[in-house]
């Protein structure tokens, strides 16, 4: 939803139904250069998932679960698979792989592996106190993984969070505006001043966390269509957000987003619960955790991930389930390899009359 004030998205939340509904093949906009809006705002709770939608042609590769709701809806599972020593499998073919929903084998419609498939990234950059050490190196590795992962047609948004959850930058695919952006994230950029509209904490401070994952997959990549990723830049400690780490994930499931940790491990800022989080974001929806210590470890990180998101099988099925109960369906990818790896999301929201 781009473009649009902070009242007006708070409007928005108030009067649209949860999620909202992808238009496939939408077109994207470019916001002017360096603009700016924030601090975001989480409703208290999500409200019903949208019901209407357009179905995608069939000689298409389907763009969103969400966005196919008229009479059959399309799954869409982005895969990456990896061997015993870590290595990308890229010359697997649709026998090689096998899709169950609920523990049903599921017969597959589309597959085909795209590497230049157009990418929709919100990059969430965690500016808390524990961040202070690495900051400006999290800043220059950033800006490198921009220019290097995002093609033509790919777009992407710059959010931090500390005591609030703020844009940095909307939707684009001019790499200087995001590039000004991640450089203009600060430690404690809010303050130790909660704003007026912004989530109370307890005590003098916190780390938005849920929130900002909450609000990057519900407000802004929820409407878009294609593939979608998060890339999080965190310790994974939250110490204020409003939404649970749940909502949070549920979030990223109806927006089919994938979520990348890029965990930084500082154990003398940090209390060590953080891996754990980061192991429930990205696991349940199909991305990956990398663990880094140090500043020489953050360009390794943002190596992988890139790789992770330009080595992706598309799997589409329609699923032989057809209620529209708006019930979570399990999904399960195998892949006939020996010491195959998958990456998968591990479920999608049915849609709801």
């Amino acid at each position: 939803m781009r473009l649009r004030s902070v009242g007006a998205g708070i409007i928005a939340l108030a009067f649209f139904s949860w999620p909202f509904a992808s238009t496939p093949g939408a077109a994207k906009g470019s916001p002017a250069a360096g603009q700016v809006r924030g601090p975001l705002v989480p409703p208290s709770a999500p409200d019903a998932p949208a019901q209407d939608g357009q179905q995608a042609p069939q000689d298409q590769v389907p763009q969103s679960a969400q966005s196919l709701q008229v009479q059959t809806t399309v799954v869409n599972v982005f895969a990456t698979v990896r061997g015993k020593h870590g290595d990308i499998m890229s010359d697997l073919s649709k026998d090689d792989f096998k899709v169950f929903e609920d523990g049903t084998e599921q017969k597959l419609a589309y597959f085909t592996k795209e590497v230049d498939l157009p990418i929709t990234l919100a990059l969430l950059m965690d500016t808390s106190g524990s961040m202070y050490r690495i900051m400006n190196a999290e800043q220059d590795a950033a800006t490198r993984f921009v220019r290097e992962v995002m093609r033509k047609r790919d777009e992407a948004i710059v959010m931090s969070f500390d005591t609030d959850v703020n844009l940095l930058a909307d939707f684009t695919e001019d790499q200087s505006v995001l590039d000004h952006a991640i450089h203009r994230a600060q430690v404690n950029a809010a303050g130790p001043v909660i704003t007026p509209g912004t989530i109370p904490q307890n005590g003098g401070g916190g780390t938005n966390l849920y929130d900002a994952v909450f609000l990057a997959c519900h407000d802004e990549l929820g409407s878009e269509a294609g593939r979608k990723a998060v890339v999080l830049l965190t310790d994974a400690e939250d110490t204020g957000s409003k939404v649970r780490l749940e909502e949070a994930v549920e979030a990223a499931q109806r927006a089919d987003a994938v979520i990348h940790v890029i965990l930084i491990t500082d154990f003398g800022a940090t209390e060590g619960y953080g891996p754990g989080v980061a192991a429930k974001m990205s696991g349940d929806t199909g991305g990956r955790v990398v663990v880094v210590r140090n500043e020489k470890g953050l360009e390794k990180a943002f190596d992988e991930i890139s790789t992770e998101l330009r080595s992706q099988y598309v799997l589409g099925y329609y699923p032989a389930n057809t209620k529209r109960d708006g019930t979570f369906r399990k999904i399960k990818v195998d892949v006939s390899r020996p010491d195959a790896k998958i990456l998968a999301r591990k479920g999608y929201y049915a849609p709801v009359q």
